[in-house]
């Protein structure tokens, strides 16, 4: 398993590398000029000149781009164009709000998407598989931003239950987090649930028809006992994989919800860099982002091993 491992990082060394080139290259095919952005409406050849020579943006763009992966390598991702602060000091403190964020979405997705899933399959062609499918057709349906403003609408606005935006770290006061982040967290989860229902079901009705759930039932054993440790087990593998998926696109980001929310993550962040053209930002917030993708598909693959026996005994 070590092994695996080690050859799974190993490959992940050339992806990043991949993602580092197109995040580059796209950035300066952009149209405009960041040395105007960051001068605003003091045009001073003198002061543009000035800036163009302070973030190198004259050096050709080789040099670059190798001057970047180099500071990149020594944990150094480059000064923000439009705050002045360090990168990696900007993500430090906007990723615990994305994570919070995604955890909670996640747990919410959970909670709603495999237990439906379960039972549409088990209940397969009643009126709790079609109300199940037509619920989750609804979750993909629904534009989050909608959601989201309907719900500010009616419990914010109209009950007065929960603050409309803005967010509070755990760690100074756990209530008011949970207060400023459930909304958001169940705006998103609602969406992977309905996606995480689909699989769910698709994956048990499979495993339903296979020959070892009917051995289980024909040695009598309970209903519960053969849905849920032989048949729902086996069905864990493609949903481990989704799972994975879905965390790594919440950790690049809810960007309308966080804008709808005004929650100070990953989203907003890359929205205000990508429109100030702040060009060390956005390669630091999608080079981290593209880590989280190999380390969830990573998990995914560890998981692997532990649910199914047959890939340990392959190696």
């Amino acid at each position: 398993m070590l092994s695996y491992i080690v050859r799974r990082l190993l490959i992940a060394i050339p992806t990043l590398i991949l993602v580092s080139v197109f995040v580059f290259v796209l950035q300066k095919l952009l149209p405009g000029d960041p040395a105007l952005v960051l001068a605003g409406e003091e045009r001073d050849p003198e002061v543009l000149a000035f800036i163009r020579e302070k973030y190198r943006l004259n050096d050709p763009i080789l040099y670059q781009y190798f001057s970047w992966m180099k500071a990149m390598l020594q944990g150094d991702l480059g000064i923000s164009l439009r705050t002045n602060q360090p990168v990696t000091q900007l993500i430090a403190d906007k990723l615990p709000v994305t994570i919070q964020l995604a955890v909670m979405a996640m747990v919410i997705a959970f909670a709603i998407g495999i237990p439906a899933g379960i039972l549409s399959a088990v209940r397969k062609g009643t009126a709790v598989d079609y109300i199940a499918n037509f619920v989750a057709l609804s979750g993909l349906s629904i534009p989050n931003f909608w959601l989201g403003i309907m719900l500010i609408m009616l419990v914010s606005v109209h009950l007065g239950w929960l603050p409309a935006s803005g967010y509070e770290s755990p760690f100074v006061d756990p209530l008011k987090s949970l207060q400023t982040m459930i909304m958001p967290a169940f705006v998103l989860g609602t969406a992977l649930a309905a996606t995480l229902m689909r699989h769910t079901r698709s994956a048990m009705l499979g495993v339903l028809k296979a020959d070892y759930v009917r051995t289980a039932r024909a040695k009598g054993l309970r209903e519960n006992v053969v849905i849920l440790k032989h048949a729902f087990r086996n069905a864990l593998l493609p949903i481990v994989t989704l799972s994975a998926l879905l965390f790594g696109e919440l950790l690049a980001g809810a960007v309308l919800t966080e804008q709808i929310f005004t929650i100070p993550g990953f989203g907003k962040l890359i929205v205000d860099a990508v429109f100030t053209r702040d060009y060390a930002v956005v390669q630091g917030i999608v080079m981290c982002t593209a880590a989280g993708f190999i380390l969830m598909n990573l998990i995914a693959d560890v998981l692997y091993f532990l649910l199914n026996p047959r890939m340990r005994s392959s190696l």
